[in-house]
């Protein structure tokens, strides 16, 4: 069961959604979701995160301007985007949150589609984090890394991802080695965004829903959070 917290980021009110583990936590994770923001899907990923041992908290992209259709969501989407610093900073309002929730725990940042875009951005505003995962996420950038980039990296993508075409993950990966980050890249072959993902935001099946890669992905981000609760040997 999700419990509902209440941050803000200045003076917009948001809403986040939190799953504790069972047991004392190992790692703190900030989900970050779709461009429709919580949904089931994302939910689940959140529940997953618990049952491995993890605090998860699914940030809000909106607060009041939170979408209830498709088509709202694409405007609430662009206005978030509109200021890339603002965008950064509502981000850091969930990591913040996350912190106090789950102090001296090392943080994460996932995400899925905007979330994915999120989790790099994070990382390429030099938050203190110690991971940033990112599933079929946008990778393009109006604010590119210039500095070194410490959290390791994690991108999970479907090559047939019609909203990121191959010039974005060839820049993606030439702005990656500039700054030194430390990335791994998984791409699936003729798979389209949104695959990890069962439904639709309609709620009907997804047909570029790929259960293949969403368990490789899973599998890989979990690996890398095992490496990561582990902590320095």
């Amino acid at each position: 069961m999700l419990e509902r917290i209440a941050y803000a980021d200045g003076e917009t009110a948001l809403t986040g959604w939190l799953a504790r583990p069972s047991g004392a936590p190992r790692a703190a994770v900030a989900v970050f979701p779709t461009f429709m923001n919580v949904t089931p899907g994302v939910e689940a990923k959140a529940l997953a995160l618990a049952e491995a041992g993890c605090i998860a908290l699914v940030g809000d992209f909106y607060g009041p301007d939170a979408p209830h259709d498709f088509e709202s969501a694409v405007g609430s989407m662009g206005r978030l985007r509109a200021d890339p610093a603002l965008m950064r900073q509502r981000l850091r309002a969930t990591l913040d949150t996350l912190a106090g929730l789950a102090p001296g725990l090392p943080q994460i940042a996932i995400g899925f589609c905007l979330g994915g875009m999120a989790a790099l951005e994070l990382a390429r505003d030099g938050a203190d984090i110690a991971l940033a995962a990112s599933f079929h996420g946008l990778l393009a950038t109006p604010l590119p890394a210039t500095a070194p980039i410490a959290p390791r990296l994690l991108v999970c993508h479907g090559d047939a991802d019609s909203l990121v075409p191959r010039s974005d993950v060839i820049t993606f990966w030439e702005e990656m080695d500039r700054v030194g980050a430390d990335w791994q890249f998984v791409s699936f072959a003729g798979v389209e965004h949104g695959f990890t993902n069962p439904l639709t935001p309609a709620g009907e099946p997804n047909p570029a829903y790929h259960p293949p890669a969403d368990r490789q992905s899973w599998s890989a981000l979990m690996g890398l959070i095992d490496t990561v609760a582990e902590g320095p040997r």
